[in-house]
């Protein structure tokens, strides 16, 4: 008798703890939803509002009290998210006390097309449309369209990770499909760019010709400044 309880306390033991894990995750799986939290991973400007993605995230218009963690789906409240045209990525997950939580990534402009349609080209190098809660600070692109856009992606996204060309170039103007100007900040010439092939000597180049130039102040006797040759800047005086 006492060596068959030896192995039954144990069997029982085991059902018990099983028994009550299956209760807990039950209880779990059905527990509702008390609350939603919305993080950006940037804290600059917002494109898209934390309004906009907690109405994103509450599904079938139902108030968030109602949705049960058995029937939510992540999977789709993410899919859904990552549609939005102002969202780069976005990760849901819930915690263990009820709570959606939602880590989304904002695209980034880089520059702005101004002309008959106007949208913006996001850090990616993709078409991205004008937000109607903030506008942008970047460099203003002319005689672009949706088809032609990408052709500079190398040029503004070289602008936008450089302090000092960030600071001065304000607009880049498209003259042909192997030429364009860039405009600046506080001077009257005309910066010729020539096609987008040795972009990276071309800007050092400028930078080199524009500190010397302002240490020697003589930035305001020219009204064009050439960088297409690449390997030297070619200047023209007023």
């Amino acid at each position: 008798m006492k060596r068959s309880l030896k192995f039954i306390q144990p069997l029982i033991l085991i059902l018990l703890i099983g028994g009550l894990y299956g209760f807990a995750e039950h209880r779990h799986k059905n527990r509702k939803l008390t609350d939603i939290k919305v993080s950006f991973t940037e804290t600059e400007n917002l494109y898209v509002t934390e309004e906009v993605v907690n109405k994103l995230l509450i599904q079938s218009n139902d108030s968030v009290s109602s949705i049960d963690k058995e029937t939510l789906d992540l999977n789709r409240v993410e899919a859904m998210l990552n549609d939005h045209d102002m969202i780069e990525n976005a990760e849901v997950f819930l915690t263990l006390d009820g709570k959606l939580k939602a880590t989304v990534s904002q695209r980034k402009p880089i520059g702005r097309v101004a002309g008959n349609s106007s949208f913006y080209l996001d850090r990616n190098g993709e078409i991205m449309p004008l937000s109607e809660y903030y506008s942008a600070r970047v460099p203003l692109m002319f005689g672009f369209d949706g088809s032609t856009v990408a052709e500079v992606y190398g040029i503004v996204s070289y602008v936008q990770n450089d302090d000092f060309l960030r600071k001065h170039i304000t607009g880049i103007t498209r003259l042909n499909a192997e030429a364009y100007a860039l405009e600046l900040r506080e001077n009257d010439f005309q910066v010729y760019f020539g096609d987008t092939t040795k972009i990276d000597l071309k800007f050092n180049n400028f930078k080199a010709f524009y500190k010397k130039a302002t240490k020697d102040k003589k930035l305001n006797t020219y009204k064009k400044v050439n960088l297409q040759f690449g390997d030297q800047v070619v200047c023209t005086k007023k």
